[in-house]
């Protein structure tokens, strides 16, 4: 089943400042590259910090007057910030980075909670080979319908879950899985139901799969009781 990592999407050729990059010289790299923000790296390519236009702002303001001596005694770090010259003054430190391995949610998590818009991706030395940014993980989402219907009618119900050609209907529309028929088993619905929304370019996942056997009441604690219908439990459809 397809599952994109982060080296799937990641940007390889990535601009980088240096420690003594100066002001204007990241403005340019900025404007030259059509990017919003460098990695800081090393003379070993470790990256030590990012420059952002967040960053390259903060100065702007200062030098407009706007920082304040309150603002400068409250945070004296954002003011040596703003008051720099060059990336190392300048840079948002330390670097959050991702693996080339991560999976895309992981990735996603991770932006999300720490309130990031890009991860440098760093190799087992600990050195720069990649940048992904928010719109890279969106990428799986470009799939098109009919090859995600196709994964999960080859891939997840036939090769992995052994169930019958006939047994689930499946529609795909604009990543809106539908999944309707019956299976043999009632656990099994969320098991296909997961498997399914795991998917890349999947977006939502809707189902109403009828079973034969209510097999989540089972008692399978006993030797030879596997696979008996508890009392009371029908078979609904």
């Amino acid at each position: 089943m397809q599952h994109r990592t982060v080296q799937d999407v990641m940007t390889r050729d990535v601009v980088v400042a240096h420690r003594e990059t100066t002001f204007k010289e990241i403005v340019g790299l900025l404007h030259r590259n059509d990017i919003t923000a460098v990695p800081v790296v090393d003379d070993r390519r470790h990256p030590i910090g990012i420059v952002s236009e967040a960053d390259l702002i903060r100065k702007e303001a200062a030098l407009l007057g706007e920082d304040r001596p309150i603002t400068r005694w409250l945070h004296p770090r954002e003011h040596y910030r703003a008051e720099g010259e060059i990336a190392e003054e300048m840079m948002t430190r330390p670097v959050i980075t991702a693996r080339a391995d991560w999976a895309l949610v992981g990735a996603a998590r991770v932006m999300h909670r720490k309130r990031l818009k890009r991860l440098p991706v760093t190799d087992d030395e600990g050195r720069l080979t990649g940048i992904v940014s928010r719109s890279d993980l969106l990428q799986p989402f470009l799939r098109g319908d009919d090859a995600i219907r196709e994964e999960i009618a080859h891939d997840v119900l036939l090769n992995t879950l052994w169930l019958p050609a006939d047994a689930v209907r499946v529609t795909v529309d604009d990543g809106i899985v539908t999944l309707t028929g019956t299976v043999e088993r009632k656990s099994l619905i969320p098991v296909v139901e997961w498997m399914c929304r795991s998917l890349d370019g999947v977006v939502a996942v809707r189902q109403t799969l009828g079973y034969d056997r209510d097999d989540t009441h089972e008692d399978t604690s006993r030797p030879g009781a596997r696979g008996i219908v508890a009392p009371h439990s029908a078979p609904h459809h």
